[in-house]
C-alpha cells in the first residue's frame, strides 16, 4: 500500500512518474515543432551533436544518436541536401566521409532553440519566474545523478517480491525467500 510521504495518496504522483509523464508532453511538444519545420527528432539530434561536439564520422553520428542507423542515414541525407550539413572526404587511416555543420545549419539550430524555448514557456506558464530557475537547477541535479547511475543495476525494494521472469515465455512470477519460478531453474539466489 502507498504510504503517501509524498503528499498525494497516489502511487502514480511519484515524482517519478510525473518526470515522465512531463517527458512524454516535452517530447509531443518538440515534435510537433519540429513536424512543422519539415525535421524530427532525428535531424535535431545530429544537427545538435554536431553542433556541440564538431565534425564527425558517419558511422560515429550512426553510434551517437538513438535511433536506427537508417533512420540516421536518411536524415543526414535530408540534412545534406538542405545544405544543413557538409560533408569532406578524408584520408586517415582509410577514406572516411566527414560531417560538419553549416553556417546555415547552426542558424536552423538556432530557430529550433527558440522553438525549444517557446515549448518551454508554455509548459511551465503556471510557474513563476523563480519556481522555473528551481525546477532547472533540481532537474540539473536530478540528470546528473542519473548520468552517474547510467550502466549501473536498479536499485530494488526488499520487500517487493515482484519480478518479470525471462525463460521460455515471459511470465510475472512472485518469488518468495529464494524459492525460483516454477518455470526456470533454481540459482540459489534470492530475488
Amino acid at each position: 500500500m502507498y504510504d503517501g510521504r509524498q503528499g498525494s495518496s497516489s502511487p502514480f504522483e511519484q515524482s517519478v512518474y510525473l518526470l515522465s509523464e512531463a517527458g512524454r508532453a516535452v517530447d509531443r511538444l518538440l515534435t510537433e515543432r519540429l513536424a512543422h519545420r519539415g525535421l524530427t527528432p532525428v535531424h535535431h539530434a545530429l544537427l545538435s551533436s554536431l553542433a556541440q561536439l564538431g565534425p564527425h564520422s558517419r558511422k560515429d553520428l550512426t553510434a551517437r544518436v538513438p535511433a536506427t542507423a537508417p533512420e540516421v542515414e536518411q536524415a543526414l541525407d535530408d540534412l545534406l541536401s538542405a545544405r544543413l550539413l557538409q560533408a569532406m572526404v578524408v584520408h586517415v587511416g582509410g577514406r572516411q566521409e566527414v560531417l560538419t555543420i553549416t553556417a546555415s545549419g547552426e542558424s536552423a539550430l538556432d530557430v529550433l532553440h527558440a522553438d525549444a524555448s517557446a515549448a518551454q514557456d508554455d509548459l511551465l506558464a503556471s510557474l513563476t519566474k523563480g519556481q522555473r530557475v528551481e525546477l532547472n537547477s533540481l532537474l540539473r541535479r536530478v540528470c546528473a545523478a542519473a548520468a552517474r547511475g547510467a550502466g549501473q543495476a536498479p536499485r530494488l525494494r526488499e520487500k517487493s517480491g515482484w519480478t518479470l521472469t525471462q525463460g521460455s515465455r515471459r511470465t510475472w512470477a512472485r518469488v518468495r525467500e529464494g524459492a525460483a519460478p516454477a518455470d526456470e531453474p533454481d540459482t540459489g539466489t534470492a530475488g
